[in-house]
């Protein structure tokens, strides 16, 4: 049976890149399901023709999954779709209660009644069915200066974006033991790379310094976190989709471990070499410290052994590599009229 993959949210940051990733390997028919919020949009996309399908729509809307999965024979989801800014989870909870744990559920739901006669019967067609599901380390909530985040770290959420993600961790992982569902679990750290919102810490340093504008950083700039380049995380969760044991949970992390001080002073000084300031001081006058975000978690670093190990991933970029290529993204987006967002 032909492999057709369901990936939602594959207009935002980390599906796109997904999709232009597995859009240049033959076999797969993708099927994009995106709400088109503010952080997505279709000009991220570079997949097209008949293997590609982009359909708009949410993941709270129980039928339109159910349709989707009987009309196209999906076996196979990857779920991305999710709100994901802490700020904005602090002021408007709501749209992450019911993105991210109610899109979640309708998901495994649809896939359960889809792909199986009961519990721990698989349909026959579906045997080798699939069920990603894309989260993150910051249900792990905080670490101190010492120790890492493994896939047996107990859940401590600290936002309400942090702790609707872990919701949907548990739902998953519910699926898989009441029902058999042959589902996977990937926790990443932070990403950086093209395409993704303007919101983000990365893209707001580039966006700021080049318009000239006060780059802010919460806080004293102190918190860590552990970046990973976006290419590195869609090769891991396709491993992960691919060869996963199914159950079981994989943390993956690119090893690079950097204050927030020092990417917005490393993105400077790289723009002082790329795009010098016509005044000619350096990007780093342009830092200006504001207040910290409330229950702001001081570091993040994940342990990724267990996919390389498992697995045989590898994070193939180094901070300062991947830094500087998304840099020189960033200036063609926000200087060429019409860049993808």
């Amino acid at each position: 049976m032909k492999e057709t993959i369901l990936v939602t949210g594959g207009a935002g940051f980390i599906g796109s890149n997904f999709l232009n990733y597995k859009a240049k390997k033959e076999g797969a028919t993708l099927i994009n399901l995106d709400k088109l919020t503010y952080a997505a949009d279709t000009r991220n996309i570079e997949a097209e023709g008949g293997d590609y399908v982009f359909i708009e729509g949410d993941i709270c809307d129980l039928e339109l999954i159910k349709k989707l999965f009987s009309t196209y024979k999906i076996n196979k989801v990857v779920h991305f779709a999710a709100e994901s800014h802490v700020d904005n989870s602090i002021h408007s909870p709501g749209a992450f209660i019911d993105t991210n744990i109610v899109g979640t559920f309708n998901l495994l739901q649809a896939a359960y009644e889809y792909w199986m006669e009961g519990p721990n019967m698989y349909k026959p067609e579906f045997a080798t069915a699939r069920f990603l599901h894309v989260s993150t380390d910051e249900v792990y909530g905080t670490l101190g200066k010492e120790g890492l985040f493994t896939e047996t770290t107990p859940y401590a959420p600290n936002s309400p974006y942090s702790a609707s993600k872990a919701s949907s961790d548990m739902l998953v992982r519910s699926y898989f033991h009441t029902y058999g569902l042959p589902v996977v679990t990937t926790n990443c750290s932070n990403n950086y790379g093209p395409r993704q919102h303007d919101e983000k810490l990365i893209p707001t340093i580039i966006r700021k310094a080049l318009a000239e504008e006060p780059i802010p950083i919460y806080g004293d700039g102190k918190n860590i976190r552990d970046w990973l380049y976006v290419l590195d995380h869609c090769k891991g969760i396709e491993l992960a989709l691919e060869k996963g044991t199914l159950g079981e949970t994989y943390n993956i992390g690119g090893k690079n471990e950097r204050e927030n001080i020092y990417i917005a002073t490393k993105i400077c000084d790289l723009l002082d070499e790329i795009r010098p300031r016509i005044n000619k001081e350096k990007y780093t006058s342009l830092i200006t410290y504001v207040s910290d975000r409330p229950g702001h978690d001081f570091r993040y670093a994940i342990d990724a052994s267990k996919i390389e190990q498992e697995l045989g991933w590898n994070a193939e970029e180094n901070f300062e590599s991947g830094i500087e290529k998304t840099i020189h993204w960033y200036i063609n987006k926000y200087t060429i009229p019409n860049e993808p967002v």
